[in-house]
């Protein structure tokens, strides 16, 4: 009889990214916000803001309380070694990060398309 030696580390769960919708809005435009790259916090609120056309202002506090949550669900990964200032860390989209970004923006499109084929969205 052969014996197959398992590691356990090559045994890849598949997780549902509609397992963790919906989003609260702050955790979407966050994950916008890093959907073109690697940056670190204080660029991350700018960037939430100018997405927004300044009607999102989040707080620090609000921000890093979202950059945790995150980075325990698998959102994004750290990396403090890659910024010119070693007290900035910087912060990415994992690719699960990148498929719960999107199956929320896929959302968002269905909830405004049932909304828009209400009268209240209709043209007089």
């Amino acid at each position: 009889m052969a014996r197959h030696d398992i590691s356990w580390n090559a045994i890849v769960i598949k997780r549902d990214p509609l397992s963790l919708l919906p989003l609260t809005p702050a955790m979407f435009y966050v994950l916008v916000a890093l959907a073109d790259g690697q940056t670190h916090g204080y660029a991350i609120l700018k960037e939430v803001e100018q997405l927004t056309d300044g009607a999102v202002r989040l707080s620090t506090g609000t921000l890093y309380g979202i950059i945790k949550r995150l980075l325990a669900d698998g959102l994004i990964r750290e990396d403090a070694g890659r910024t010119a200032d070693a007290r900035r860390r910087s912060y990415d989209l994992t690719a699960f990060g990148r498929e719960v970004a999107r199956a929320e923006a896929a959302r968002l499109e269905q909830t405004l398309a049932i909304a828009r084929r209400k009268t209240l969205f209709r043209r007089a």
